[in-house]
C-alpha cells in the first residue's frame, strides 16, 4: 500500500504501519525527489572534526538545513567554507530514520556571486590583518644579489618564460622552479606546499635552498586568482624565512598573498627585476669606482711626492 495515499473513509479502518515503514517511506520520498539539488543559503555552525568531514548549516531567514561534506570531497573543494559566506551548494538530500532527521550531502560549493566572494575576502583580510600577518615590521629585505632564486608557478606558459628571460637579461642566476597549479581546486594546497618545501631545503645542500622566492601567475578573474586568497597560502607566505616576492596577476589585481609577502610586484616580469640588479649597470658602476680609486691613489702619490720635495 502507498503510505501517502488518501486515508480511507472511517478513521478506525486506517491501516497500521510500523515506525520503520514510515521512516522508510519518508526516506524514499525525500531521496527520490531530491537526488540532485542546488541550494542557496548562508553558512553557519561549521564544524571540522578530526575525521576530515565538514559539518555545517545552510540557512536563510526562515529555515536551517543541515549539511555534510565528506572528507574526500572536502579536500577537492575549490574554496573552503567559512561562516557567514553566502553560497550555492550542490548535492542531494538524505535522511536518518533513526533520528527522524534529514540533511544535505554537499558535493560542490561556490560563492553566490562575486559580491559574496568579495565580502568573504574582506572578512578574511580583516582577520589575518588583526593577527599581524601583514605588519610592516614582519617584512624582510630582499638580498641584493641572490645566488639562487626559487620560483613557484606553473611550469608551462608565459609567466615562467618571462621571468627566466628577464633574469637572463639583467643578471643570470640559478633558478629552481617548483611546479604548481595556479588556479582551481589544487592551487592553494600546492602553493602552500611549495613555499614550505623551499623553506625546508638546506642551504648548500644537494638541492640548495633559494635566497629569495617568487610566487607568480598571470592575470585572471577573481575566481581564477582565488587560490592565492586562501588562508593556508597567506600563512605560508607570512611564515617563510626566505624573503618572498608576490607577483600574482596584473597590476590591478590584488590577492591576500600580496599583503603577506615581503614585496609585491605588479607583474611576474617586475618580480624578476626586483630580484636581481642589472649586471651591466653593476659592472659600469664597479668600473667607475675603480677609476675613482685609481685617480685618488694617483693624486695621493703626487701629493706625497710634493710634500717630500717641500721638506
Amino acid at each position: 500500500m502507498d503510505l501517502f495515499e488518501d486515508e480511507p473513509q472511517g478513521g478506525g479502518n486506517a491501516p497500521e504501519f510500523t515506525v520503520s515503514e514510515i521512516s522508510g517511506a519518508v526516506k524514499r520520498a525525500v531521496e527520490g525527489g531530491f537526488s540532485h539539488v542546488r541550494v542557496r543559503g548562508e553558512l553557519g555552525r561549521i564544524s571540522r572534526p578530526r575525521s576530515g568531514h565538514v559539518y555545517l548549516d545552510l540557512k536563510d531567514d526562515r529555515a536551517v538545513l543541515s549539511g555534510v561534506i565528506w572528507k574526500g570531497q572536502a579536500a577537492r573543494l575549490a574554496m573552503q567554507p567559512e561562516e557567514g559566506m553566502e553560497v550555492i551548494a550542490t548535492g542531494r538530500l538524505t535522511t536518518f530514520p533513526g533520528q527522524s532527521k534529514y540533511q544535505m550531502v554537499i558535493e560542490d560549493m561556490a560563492p553566490a556571486g562575486v559580491g559574496a566572494l568579495m565580502a568573504m575576502l574582506e572578512k578574511r583580510k580583516a582577520k589575518l590583518e588583526a593577527e599581524g600577518l601583514f605588519a610592516a615590521e614582519r617584512k624582510r629585505p630582499l638580498p641584493y644579489l641572490p645566488e639562487i632564486i626559487g620560483v613557484v608557478t606553473s611550469p608551462s606558459g608565459a609567466v615562467i618564460r618571462d621571468i627566466l628571460h628577464r633574469l637572463r637579461d639583467r643578471f643570470p642566476r640559478k633558478v629552481l622552479v617548483w611546479p604548481v597549479a595556479v588556479q582551481g581546486e589544487r592551487c592553494a594546497r600546492e602553493v602552500e606546499n611549495a613555499i614550505r618545501g623551499f623553506n625546508r631545503l638546506t642551504p648548500g645542500g644537494a638541492l640548495p635552498r633559494p635566497d629569495v622566492l617568487i610566487v607568480a601567475r598571470g592575470g585572471g578573474s577573481v575566481e581564477d586568482l582565488w587560490g592565492f586568497n586562501e588562508e593556508i597560502v597567506v600563512r605560508a607566505a607570512a611564515a617563510s624565512e626566505i624573503p618572498l616576492i608576490s607577483a600574482v596577476g596584473h597590476e590591478t589585481d590584488t590577492t591576500l598573498i600580496d599583503f603577506a609577502a615581503d614585496r609585491r610586484a605588479p607583474t611576474p616580469t617586475a618580480a624578476a627585476e626586483m630580484a636581481v640588479p642589472v649586471r651591466l649597470e653593476l659592472m659600469a658602476w664597479l668600473d667607475g669606482q675603480g677609476a675613482r680609486l685609481g685617480r685618488a691613489a694617483g693624486q695621493g702619490v703626487v701629493l706625497r711626492r710634493q710634500r717630500l720635495r717641500d721638506h
